[in-house]
């Protein structure tokens, strides 16, 4: 018998069944987009390669060539063998003429033998003296052939330094000697019982001309061995010629003197504390006074000249006022005061004018109730100004009174305080006592000078060439550099072969090309542009286009080498 609960049982409806579906994964991501293709894959490598083929082939190329810096070919080794003096070892050789009324074989006997006494004189060997008995009587216009160093060279008698005058004389002490301050003429007086014989190796005559000739070139055997003295490999300049007294006494003066230039701008000012003096006769003094001495500077350097007058110019206000000095008698400046004497911030002084350095000049007459006015150290009533000019004090001889005109005779000693610094400020040897000697001096210095400062330059461009790679060097700085060469060449020719004049002049052409190629302005523009600038004038133009290109570079990279894993 069926049990009840087993008949509910059987009789009871099925419970209805849920049929689940299961879709897989790749199914459900079905919405993104599809595998890419080889096809497209390629298409998309040749265009991100595209690109990067017109930025190297041309973007490259067209911006190495628009932004490339010139820079022409200079002789750097050259340059650099020239200012380490290599090239040129300037000699001075100075040709001495003889004249005498003597026989030829005497006259040649009394020159051997002088010869031999300056050379065991001399002890610079840079600079030596050669002499050569003269066939002619002394003209400027005679020419004749002369051995120097075993050279052959055709000697005009305007290349000889000095000329020694053979006289014969009965009376009177002998041997004596004379030297012509306004010629560069040495007489020599002797007795005929004095002249060596042909068998001779000696000649007391021929000793004393060769000491005298050693004693007229001793200040500018020493100036041309100051001047080797501070050139690069030559030490050894400072030989017996050169004390150690006498290079201090060198040095000291070479502060004082003015850089070399082609021309000088001399002005010439007169400044009074009142309304009077209000004129001076200024071009009559410089006429008579001073134009002599710059005609004869005028194969060194040009001059020009102006002059001014200024009025109620009171004195500087960081010096002490004058102060009366009972010993004297007379108003007195302090030494210490005389560097701030010139009232620069109202006195009309203008540093420069025209093409070369100015030179000023200072007159000053004090006021009458402070004249006289000295320096209190020395009672002088002048001074130097190193590099830059003088200053004159002028007491009028009448204390009670200030002459309204200045006129020439009243200028006179200002006149020659003015020429005595002009000297100074110009380089002129004080010695020896002939003008004509110490020009000639003056220009041979000039002329190594000249030599040696454009060889310093040329080393400086040959340094600033190779170390500074980003400055442009246009054709004009080399075409300077190989002129400056050329005229060092022909300068150091013609000083062996004793042609000062001539070696002045290429030194001078020498100097200015130098300079003008070491300071052209296209390269002094670049010297001080550094490489930061660069970076931050190019990053912002460049860096939104860069990197997309790189990014796109970096992906397919990525890609290509995950391919080559899977592999």
């Amino acid at each position: 018998m069926a049990s009840p609960n087993a008949a509910d049982a059987s009789s009871a409806p099925e419970p209805s069944k849920e049929t689940s579906i299961i879709v897989p994964r790749a199914a459900k991501a079905h919405n993104g987009p599809p595998p890419e293709s080889k096809e497209g894959i390629w298409l998309r490598r040749a265009a991100i390669l595209s690109f990067w083929a017109v930025v190297v082939l041309l973007g490259l190329p067209v911006w190495w060539k628009t932004t490339a810096i010139y820079r022409a070919e200079l002789p750097l080794q050259d340059m650099t063998d020239w200012a380490e003096s290599k090239i040129c070892k300037p000699v001075f050789p100075l040709r001495i003429a003889v004249e005498s009324s003597i026989s030829s074989h005497d006259a040649q006997q009394l020159v051997r033998l002088t010869q031999h006494a300056i050379d065991d004189l001399n002890e610079f060997s840079a600079h030596h003296l050669r002499l050569m008995p003269a066939t002619s009587p002394y003209t400027a216009n005679s020419s004749q052939e002369v051995i120097i160093d075993g050279t052959s060279i055709r000697s005009d008698d305007r290349d000889n330094a000095l000329v020694i005058r053979m006289i014969q004389v009965e009376t009177g002490e002998t041997p004596r000697s004379q030297l012509q301050s306004y010629s560069p003429t040495l007489d020599v007086y002797y007795s005929a019982s004095q002249l060596p014989a042909q068998s001779s190796t000696s000649s007391p005559l021929a000793s004393f001309i060769a000491q005298e000739l050693h004693t007229v070139f001793a200040e500018e055997q020493a100036q041309l061995a100051y001047l080797l003295a501070a050139q690069p490999g030559a030490q050894a300049a400072r030989t017996k010629a050169l004390s150690v007294e006498k290079y201090v006494e060198l040095d000291r003066q070479s502060t004082k003197v003015l850089k070399y230039a082609p021309t000088y701008h001399l002005t010439f000012s007169l400044f009074s504390p009142s309304y009077t003096p209000s004129a001076w006769n200024i071009e009559a003094a410089l006429r008579t006074y001073l134009s002599p001495l710059l005609e004869s500077f005028s194969g060194i350097s040009n001059f020009t000249v102006d002059s001014q007058v200024q009025l109620y110019a009171t004195f500087s206000p960081s010096i002490h006022q004058p102060e009366f000095d009972e010993h004297l008698k007379a108003w007195t400046l302090r030494k210490e005061d005389l560097s701030a004497f010139v009232n620069a911030a109202e006195w009309p002084l203008s540093p420069s004018i025209g093409e070369g350095p100015t030179v000023n000049f200072i007159l000053y007459v004090p006021d009458a109730s402070q004249s006289p006015l000295l320096v209190k150290e020395n009672a002088g009533n002048s001074w130097l100004i190193p590099q830059w000019g003088g200053v004159h004090i002028l007491n009028v001889q009448n204390v009670s009174t200030t002459p309204n005109v200045l006129t020439a005779e009243d200028l006179v000693p200002a006149m020659h305080t003015f020429s005595d610094q002009l000297t100074v400020l110009f380089g002129l040897p004080q010695a020896p006592a002939s003008l004509p000697l110490r020009i000639s001096t003056l220009e041979r210095v000039r002329a190594a000078s000249l030599i040696f400062s454009a060889s310093s330059t040329l080393g400086a461009l040959a340094q600033v060439y190779q170390k500074m790679p980003s400055i442009p060097v246009p054709d004009n700085v080399a075409q300077s550099v190989d002129s400056t060469i050329a005229h060092l060449q022909q300068a150091c020719h013609l000083l062996r072969e004793g042609r000062f004049q001539g070696a002045l002049e290429h030194a001078r052409i020498a100097e200015v090309e130098a300079e003008k190629a070491f300071f052209e302005r296209s390269m002094v523009g670049q010297v001080y542009f550094p490489d930061e600038h660069k970076v931050a004038v190019y990053l912002p133009l460049l860096g939104p286009v860069a990197v997309p290109l790189v990014m796109a570079a970096l992906k397919e990279l990525k890609g290509v080498l995950a391919s080559a894993r899977g592999r």
